[in-house]
């Protein structure tokens, strides 16, 4: 009978042994499986995005940068052509600012109608600077105004925005539009909470015919940030993360090598809820309209002031 029940603890132990292996086992093939589909998914967005994107050759030189200090990367968006024409202005002009040790990113938008101080050229509208020679004018213009660092740039052309949003939310984007609006954005939106695809998001972004005008438009680019900025960390959208990142390579033009813009999107995806804090230049106050004949209706702004105040918002 002693016998018996030493036989029974015994094999008790290879039982739980054998338990745990399988658990193993399956734990793994898991894991094999979902990376597999990860790098299928990945290779199909970044097979999508390059048959379509023509790339442009772009002499950047970045600013220095250290670890532990805010990252800043020159945000833009372009009619269509973009990739291809280099006769094209920028809509929306960004520096995102990221602080991955507090977790916050802060937004600057600058106004398309600021009237700059271009380098080598006469003072025109600030989106003309890059009409006329690229990101690197764009860039040197703003920090010669502005003197805020830029470590790095990302471009992408309005088509591939939409197909970016399409790949991220296939079910669309919650947003709740403050007006009915159609007028030169090539949709029709009406008032109200609704999901918006690619496109429609796009129109939402770029409307500005009321009394807001530009300010409007730079306000609703902003939700529309923090709406992207939410889909990418959300744990819904998990299994759309390879693929976007893939398309988001060929797509988006930077200076940051592929391993980096992988690095960049998974930190915010792991570091969970991000703040978003967003500012205008110009800030109320610093500006007024003006009127001149090689540029049109422009806003002279105070750039003493508006220097303060990125400063301040970026907490230098």
């Amino acid at each position: 009978m002693t016998e018996e029940r030493n036989t029974e603890r015994r094999y008790k132990p290879k039982k739980k042994l054998r338990k745990g292996r399988v658990f193993l086992t399956v734990l793994l093939l898991a894991g094999l499986t979902i990376g597999i589909y990860s790098f299928l998914q990945y290779r199909e967005g970044y097979n999508l995005a390059n048959e379509t994107k023509v790339k442009q050759d772009i002499d950047f030189e970045g600013d220095a940068w250290s670890k532990g200090e805010r990252e800043n990367i020159l945000v833009l968006g372009a009619d269509s052509g973009a990739g291809g024409k280099e006769r094209s202005r920028t809509d929306t002009m960004m520096v995102i600012s990221w602080d991955k040790e507090k977790n916050d990113v802060k937004v600057i938008s600058f106004m398309r109608d600021i009237y700059a101080d271009i380098p080598n050229y006469k003072s025109y509208k600030l989106n003309t600077a890059y009409y006329l020679d690229g990101v690197p004018l764009l860039q040197a213009t703003l920090q010669n105004m502005f003197d805020i660092p830029i470590h790095h740039y990302a471009l992408i052309d309005f088509r591939s925005f939409e197909s970016l949003v399409d790949i991220l939310a296939p079910e669309g984007i919650t947003m709740d539009v403050e007006k009915d609006m159609s007028e030169k954005i090539g949709v029709s939106l009406t008032k109200g909470k609704q999901q918006l695809n690619g496109q429609e998001i796009l129109g939402y972004a770029r409307f500005r015919a009321d009394g807001e005008g530009d300010f409007g438009r730079v306000a609703r680019q902003q939700k529309v940030m923090e709406a992207l900025k939410d889909e990418v960390i959300s744990i819904q959208n998990v299994s759309n993360v390879p693929k976007f990142i893939g398309a988001a390579e060929g797509y988006i033009q930077t200076d940051y090598s592929r391993k980096d813009k992988v690095i960049r999107v998974m930190d915010a995806i792991v570091s969970g809820k991000l703040e978003m804090d967003k500012m205008t230049v110009p800030v109320p106050g610093s500006y007024y309209d003006k009127n001149y004949s090689h540029a049109g209706d422009v806003l002279v702004i105070d750039e003493d002031q508006n220097r303060k105040a990125i400063e301040d918002f970026l907490g230098e």
